[in-house]
């Protein structure tokens, strides 16, 4: 009996899993690795990050989502290399996986530009453990200033700095202001948490650059009403432990801040990377692999790239961004093209993205939505924005328990994912001894 065509799938995100999905009747065996067993709701992880939901309620076990699909198997591991010629990829382990057919939706990861010493002062927003790398950060910066020794001390631990004014920076900033303004309000004796300054900081001349410049213009207005403060046309110099350091046109100044944050761009993965080296493929700046109209890679029909780390184009050439829908539509039309090849039908006609439009959540009862070029903002655009997330979350069971938290959170502004876990770097800044000296000796 003939071995059946397989195909692997690395990446268990969006894409690879929408992949996944549409395989489900396909005359082949379905290989689904990731390094995590589990498919992050990427879109909320900066609930996570902010108190408002815990990892398990935007999580989903892979096994238990493809449990049902009997060509399918999901194994756990991590890709480093591959053998385009020879057909198989090589994992961390050492291991080697053949494939007939391979689906690569491995994303991205935050690029720091260069400037890779700056990761251990503001962690970026891409994993479960950064986000509550992020809560204990932004957590713990409320109970140094709670003990600190001077006023200047304090301000440094109340002032919050976010580098990025893309939908995650918005996301992170709009939802930072309310812990300060209404969350933690009550909670402490010493400081007065409605005094913390959470400023977005953006190179570019507006937020949301890809945005509509009237939706643009609107969000900046919603998440200055929530008391943020947004710099723009700056370029970031130096992340340390004193603060953040920028360029605003031929001046450079300084901001202390004990609590930065990091939603910059993205870059491929090292995989990414390797991947274009060993099919000589061409590659944008930032590594993203340069596909042809059916998401192949030149010269290797049985090799897609999708999502992130996929360069595609729209009809008028401009590349697609690196959202969900993007790569949903992708892994989709990959299997759909494998399907057609085993069945012996005619291949679909190339992918082509819809799309349904675009959204950023500011705050409470405020986002802006761009949906089929209807331009839509304040409490309408956050609806939308609800209604759309939570229908995409995976599991059923996770819908209901967030749509329970949201509701909970919305009547009475509480938080209850508001854990400190694990370390920070932070942690041991001017760290007090037992007789409250700090350990500096200052």
């Amino acid at each position: 009996m003939a071995e059946k065509h397989r195909v692997v799938i690395l990446g268990g995100g969006f894409g690879g899993l929408a992949a996944a999905q549409k395989l489900k009747r396909a005359p082949a065996e379905v290989i689904l690795l990731d390094r995590r067993n589990f498919h992050l709701f990427q879109p909320l992880l900066y609930q996570v990050a902010t108190g408002s939901l815990s990892p398990g309620e935007i999580a989903a076990p892979l096994r238990g989502v493809l449990s049902r699909q009997k060509n399918t198997r999901v194994l756990l591991g991590e890709a480093v290399d591959a053998d385009p010629q020879a057909r198989h990829v090589v994992l961390r382990d050492g291991a080697t996986f053949a494939y007939d057919s391979l689906i690569v939706a491995t994303g991205t990861e935050t690029s720091y530009y260069g400037n890779d010493s700056w990761r251990e002062w503001a962690p970026s927003l891409k994993s479960v453990e950064e986000a509550t790398a992020i809560r204990h950060k932004i957590l713990y910066a409320f109970e140094r200033a709670e003990r600190a020794a001077t006023p200047e001390e304090a301000s440094a631990w109340l002032t919050f700095v976010i580098v990025g004014a893309g939908a995650t920076g918005l996301e992170l900033s709009g939802a930072l202001a309310e812990i300060a303004r209404e969350t933690l309000r009550h909670d402490f004796r010493r400081i007065d948490p409605q005094k913390a300054r959470i400023i977005l900081m953006e190179g570019a001349p507006r937020v949301l650059g890809p945005f509509p410049e009237d939706l643009s213009a609107k969000a900046e207005k919603l998440v200055t009403r929530l008391g943020v403060e947004v710099i723009k046309s700056v370029m970031v110099t130096n992340i340390d432990a004193g603060g953040v350091t920028f360029k605003r046109g031929d001046s450079s100044e300084t901001l202390p801040a004990k609590t930065v944050l990091w939603a910059g761009g993205v870059m491929a993965t090292p995989f990414g990377w390797k991947l274009a080296e060993r099919t000589g493929a061409e590659t944008d700046r930032s590594g993203r692999i340069k596909v042809t109209h059916d998401l192949t890679i030149p010269h290797f029909p049985n090799i897609f790239i999708v999502g992130d780390l996929a360069q595609a184009g729209d009809e008028k050439g401009k590349p697609l961004p690196g959202v969900a829908q993007v790569a949903m539509q992708g892994g989709a039309y990959a299997a759909r093209v494998i399907r057609a090849r085993l069945e012996g039908k005619r291949e679909p006609p190339p992918f082509h993205y819809f799309n349904k439009g675009e959204m950023a959540v500011i705050g409470r009862a405020a986002a802006v939505a761009n949906i089929f070029g209807v331009h839509v903002s304040g409490l309408l655009a956050w609806l939308m924005w609800l209604f759309i997330h939570l229908i995409y979350i995976v599991e059923f069971q996770s819908r209901i328990l967030v749509f329970v938290q949201w509701g909970f959170e919305y009547l009475t502004f509480s938080r209850g994912a508001r854990l400190i876990t694990g370390e920070a770097v932070t942690d041991s800044i001017d760290q007090p001894d037992a007789k409250g000296k700090r350990s500096n000796g200052s």
